[in-house]
């Protein structure tokens, strides 16, 4: 069944027709609840009822904040279901910026869960409680019909800003629907079971949930809020996932170690950067029976533009991104918006069906990056350099402006450099990424302090993670007396990048020798963050590391000492002597327990 926009309801009333063919087929399940299709479309006509009694229509914008669960996936319906769109929002956001996007969208409402709401500082009467329990039994009502289906929006999804501030891309249920019903994409139908790991507001959940409740497949959600590799892999053996995606970055590492994950799974997309050919062909030829799916695309055209099956021989080079599928057009056109020789360079435009209708509240920026091109039509400028194919098949080559992915996350270091020069002792900053090796690409800061100032990078790390995201947050800081320009008077990005940090911004020293439990967890520090570590009250992101470099040392922790940590206790816990304390705790429970049953 493809989307025909002539027929009410959008992606809910997909969901809904799924419902009517096999009511009593899972449809999605956190471990802890389970619901039906039958059993889905119930609880949310119950509380799109409810929200319609708080006001919320047509045109609303609603508020999702509720931790990653079965009744999440209720919400985002429910809200559809009252002809309202939805804004997601992450739980780890600080609350400037959680208030900033409700600001932003006008939200009459949000949605979620009761603390987090309450942690948030989402006034009380502006919210509505995501109780599945507390739900009233009501007839389940036909979906709200969209005005217009190609302009009516699902998701208001943000994104980095160049200027400061956030995105808020304006996705249609009409674009939604294309990606999730196209004959040539990945549809997870019946009897498939797809992983919903991603936070809310990253784009891939579009796909992890709704790709497989439109084509009446089965959402299985990943219940843990900082999942570690090992969380996946028990989730995906656990729960029979047939289904998954997964950023480039955590593909690399769970190859590299030959991941008992890829022998439970079918089919598995990859994206948000360049993928290692090396990593793919071994993937493909340890487990040959796995549909190995290179993706790319920006949140302006709905999640994915391009796709590419992997076989063997794909891998003997730089891996394509693929041609364009469900209603996704491109072209790959020069400076001065021409097309470029066959096999040339580029950078790629993408047209069709599943463009976002703008950025919201910004019309300025929304002219400058979708505009009409003479022959194609409307088209987004995705600021990526491509090369086509004989056959259309894309390479991808970089980027054209000083955007950059970190970890599967697009981030304009101009949002970073803006906030970073709100601190008062921040003259000027520049934000770069710096590579040590595949999979450690890191945001690095250079800061100009105003006049006596040597602001430390505890400072500046508080100062941002106040205001920011964690994965716009620099792990990497260096003061300068001037940042480096070229000869054009702009900031030399490429110097930076290349520059010793050997001007950080100083930190607290502290001597003292470690003990053997804290060598250990040195140790594994050490080979995620690819230097020593030799202070007990070393903290980790001052070192450099980030969340995928955790679940690395998670990960040793857990083959060397045979100690599971989550990584909220790893954060919670950040410095060796710490994780060392945690460690050993673990460990004089496992012998107590063991001495239990040996009695």
């Amino acid at each position: 069944m493809t989307f025909d926009d002539s027929r009410p309801g959008g992606v809910a009333g997909l969901v809904a027709r799924r419902a009517a063919l096999r009511p009593q087929a899972l449809a999605v399940s956190d471990g802890s609840t389970a619901l039906t299709y039958r059993e889905l479309v119930a609880a949310a006509s119950a509380l799109a009822a409810e929200l319609a009694a708080r006001g919320v229509g047509p045109g609303s914008a609603v508020g999702l904040l509720a931790a990653r669960s079965t009744r999440l996936v209720v919400g985002q319906l429910a809200v559809w279901w009252a002809g309202a769109h939805a804004v997601p929002l992450d739980p780890a956001y600080p609350r400037p910026r959680t208030a900033e996007m409700l600001a932003d969208t006008g939200a009459v409402l949000t949605l979620g869960d009761k603390a987090l709401l309450a942690e948030a500082g989402v006034p009380a009467a502006q919210t509505l409680a995501l109780d599945l329990d507390a739900l009233p039994q009501v007839a389940v009502t036909a979906p709200h019909p969209a005005a217009d289906a190609e302009r009516a929006p699902a998701l208001v999804m943000y994104t980095s800003g160049s200027t400061g501030r956030p995105k808020g891309v304006q996705i249609t249920h009409r674009a939604i629907a294309g990606l999730v019903t196209a004959p040539d994409a990945v549809r997870p139908g019946p009897g498939e079971r797809v992983l919903f790991h991603s936070p809310s507001t990253f784009d891939a959940a579009t796909f992890e949930v709704w790709a497989p409740l439109a084509a009446g497949g089965a959402v299985m959600v990943s219940p843990a809020e900082r999942p570690t590799a090992e969380d996946l892999t028990r989730d995906v053996e656990r729960f029979g996932v047939t289904t998954a995606f997964l950023t480039t970055a955590l593909f690399h590492r769970l190859a590299a170690r030959q991941s008992r994950i890829f022998g439970v799974l079918r089919t598995l997309l990859v994206g948000g950067e360049a993928l290692s050919p090396e990593h793919a062909g071994a993937v493909l030829r340890a487990f040959p029976w796995l549909d190995l799916v290179n993706v790319y695309g920006p949140t302006e055209a709905t999640t994915f533009t391009t796709l590419h099956r992997l076989r063997e021989e794909d891998c003997a080079g730089p891996v394509p991104i693929g041609r364009p599928f469900g209603g996704a057009t491109v072209q790959v056109l020069d400076e001065r918006s021409a097309p470029v020789p066959a096999g040339g360079r580029g950078e790629l435009w993408i047209g069709g069906s599943r463009l976002a209708l703008g950025y919201l509240g910004q019309p300025e920026l929304t002219a400058d990056r979708f505009r009409e091109i003479p022959g194609a039509g409307r088209m987004y400028r995705s600021g990526d350099l491509v090369s086509a194919r004989p056959d259309g098949t894309l390479d991808f080559h970089g980027r054209a402006d000083d955007q950059v992915k970190v970890r599967g996350f697009r981030i304009e270091p101009g949002e970073v450099e803006h906030t970073l020069r709100l601190h008062p002792e921040v003259s000027e900053a520049a934000v770069v990424v710096r590579r040590a090796g595949l999979d450690d690409a890191a945001l690095t800061a250079f800061v100009v302090p105003t006049d006596g100032h040597r602001p430390t990078g505890e400072a500046l790390r508080g100062h941002l993670a106040d205001r920011l995201p964690a994965h716009l947050v620099p792990t990497g800081w260096a003061v300068l007396d001037a940042l480096p320009l070229t000869g054009t008077g702009k900031v030399d990005r490429r110097a930076l990048a290349e520059r010793d940090l050997a001007g950080a911004p100083a930190e607290p020293a502290a001597a003292s020798r470690l003990t053997p439990l804290q060598q250990e967890v040195a140790a594994a520090w050490a080979r995620a963050l690819g230097h020593p570590v030799e202070r007990p009250d070393a903290d980790f992101l001052a070192e450099g590391g980030h969340s995928l470099m955790a679940m690395w040392v998670v990960d040793d922790l857990r083959e060397d000492l045979g100690v599971d940590l989550s990584l909220a206790d790893f954060f919670a816990h950040p410095t060796v002597a710490a994780q060392a304390a945690l460690v050993e705790q673990a460990l004089l429970t496992a012998l107590g327990e063991s001495a239990e049953e040996n009695r």
